[in-house]
């Protein structure tokens, strides 16, 4: 697992740093957990564009994950390590001693021949996936349920790990990826160790084609454009944008602008905010 650095024979390479893959054990997914997925790159049913730069790309097959783990009691051995065309984490095969297959988010460190369980009883080990009332304070998890039985919803993305810091009553506090820190209910399932592929954050495209293969069309700054076409358009040469702050192509503020709703139910859990990290002034990109 790293990064693979190219050297500089053309322009496209001279950037250019890709994983090395060397973690992935299987290149043919397991046919019985694929589906075909309609991707809307980002139209809506009438076809009309709702969300900008989003088209083309490779086709991808969608990976059936599991984010339930809800097989308790029962032994499974990793048989592979995948790639996921639709995440940046990787996936690990399971193969169960009842016969069945599921792929599940790949921890670091997981290995192939490895036994994992899941369930109350589970012991503590990386892959294994228990409820967040039975894991020691200080314990690294992922894959966290944010509703009993619904599934993980957070701390998914390649590298990520979240902390058990504290517990009371029915509540575990956890220590998320943003900073923030939010009370979950301590039925919750959550899997023991970090995601996988962590150098992922290091890898650069290099050029605009590889991001054309992952499906991004391109993106112009609006302060190249014309008055008509965006509110940061228009003036001579290298114009300030002539407002207060950053805005959107329809005006509302942009880059910081908080959108969480003030009355949302779930506000009296968080303990503490996310650490906000200003984008102003420092070279953001414009909407």
């Amino acid at each position: 697992m790293g990064i693979r650095i190219y050297r500089p024979y053309t322009p496209g390479t001279r950037q250019r740093a890709v994983s090395d893959y060397s973690e992935v054990t299987k290149t043919e997914p397991e046919k019985s957990l694929v589906r075909s997925v309609h991707r809307p790159k980002g139209r809506n049913n009438r076809g009309v564009i709702t969300c900008r730069h989003r088209g083309g790309g490779h086709k991808r097959l969608y990976r059936m994950v599991d984010f339930y783990r809800n097989k308790h009691g029962i032994p499974a051995k990793v048989a592979a390590i995948e790639y996921d065309p639709n995440r940046n984490a990787r996936l690990a095969l399971l193969y169960y001693e009842d016969g069945e297959k599921r792929y599940i988010i790949h921890p670091a460190n997981l290995e192939v021949g490895a036994t994992v369980i899941s369930g109350p009883d589970a012991p503590y080990e990386i892959g294994n996936a228990l409820p967040l009332s039975n894991m020691p304070l200080g314990t690294t998890v992922h894959n966290v349920e944010l509703v009993p039985g619904k599934g993980a919803q957070m701390v998914r993305a390649a590298g990520a790990s979240a902390q058990v810091v504290a517990k009371e009553g029915n509540y575990v506090t956890l220590r998320l990826p943003s900073t923030e820190v939010r009370m979950v209910r301590k039925e919750c399932y959550a899997t023991i160790g970090q995601v996988g592929n962590a150098e992922v954050r290091n890898a650069s495209f290099g050029k605009a084609g590889r991001k054309r293969w992952k499906g991004r069309r391109p993106e112009v700054r609006g302060s190249v454009m014309n008055p008509v076409d965006h509110p940061h358009g228009g003036g001579e040469g290298r114009a300030p944008i002539g407002r207060s702050g950053p805005v959107t192509p329809w005006g509302k503020p942009a880059l910081g602008y908080k959108t969480r709703k003030k009355k949302k139910l779930s506000s009296r859990l968080i303990v503490r905010r996310r650490r906000r990290t200003s984008k102003r002034g420092r070279g953001g990109r414009e909407s």
